[in-house]
């Protein structure tokens, strides 16, 4: 198996973990929401709070290592795009799911606290458990991120025929519908994991497992690639050719 086919069939893999453990975070936390006191909840439910939380990170991580692994490939078609995607797929994407972790962590602290406080004490820490979980909620700052990136990743495989363009078209079409909900939810006029929003969501989550069997299966065009490493060399020559 060469490098870029290795590289192809990590990143697939990478995105079926990803979508996994972000699945999985939301079944663990998802129940913390619709709890009727948030803070009780968790502190009776403290290994289902610690798993949601380290599926997260998980999440964030494999994620992440996508426009890392991609990198060296992408930039020979576009290095713009493709240093944009590391950006915010691999920095500000991890960032975010990091803050969303730690925010899950201090509600299960919080929620110790809670439970051996006085009576007097209980409207406060009730105020700091609803600010921790709004924080939890720059999940919806994270799916305009998300989509910038995976924007920026679609429109450089398009360019680039690396796959069959259908599966880049449908990636570009399908994250117009899952921005607007992010968008919807973060002014409060949707719902998050409402039909709407999941609805909306659905279209692109369908689109990236798709994607991540086509790479573990079939990998990247080999056109494409040899094109990519011309445009590649040709740039390295006029760099290094003095004016």
């Amino acid at each position: 198996m060469n490098t870029t086919r290795r590289t192809a069939t990590i990143v697939g893999v990478l995105y079926i973990i990803g979508t996994l453990a972000g699945v999985l975070s939301l079944v663990f936390t998802a129940p913390v929401r619709n709890a009727p006191d948030a803070l009780i909840y968790i502190h009776a439910n403290e290994y289902q709070v610690i798993i949601g939380a380290l599926f997260v990170l998980l999440m964030g991580f494999a994620l992440a290592m996508v426009p890392v692994m991609m990198f060296p490939i992408s930039r020979k078609h576009n290095e713009t795009l493709a240093l944009g995607y590391v950006l915010f797929r691999g920095a500000l994407e991890t960032v975010i799911n990091m803050a969303i972790a730690i925010s899950w962590l201090l509600l299960l602290m919080l929620s110790q606290a809670y439970v051996q406080a006085g009576a007097a004490d209980v409207s406060n820490f009730q105020a700091l458990g609803t600010d921790l979980l709004e924080a939890e909620l720059l999940g919806s700052v994270n799916t305009i991120v998300f989509i910038l990136g995976a924007l920026m990743f679609y429109f450089l495989l398009y360019q680039s025929k690396l796959l069959p363009r259908w599966i880049s078209g449908w990636g570009l079409i399908a994250a117009v519908p899952y921005l607007a909900a992010g968008i919807l939810v973060m002014f409060g006029l949707v719902d998050s994991m409402s039909t709407l929003d999941t609805v909306a969501r659905l279209p692109l989550a369908i689109q990236e497992m798709v994607l991540a069997l086509w790479l573990i299966v079939k990998g990247f065009n080999p056109s494409a690639l040899a094109i990519g490493t011309v445009k590649a060399g040709k740039v390295e020559v006029s760099l290094s050719t003095p004016s």
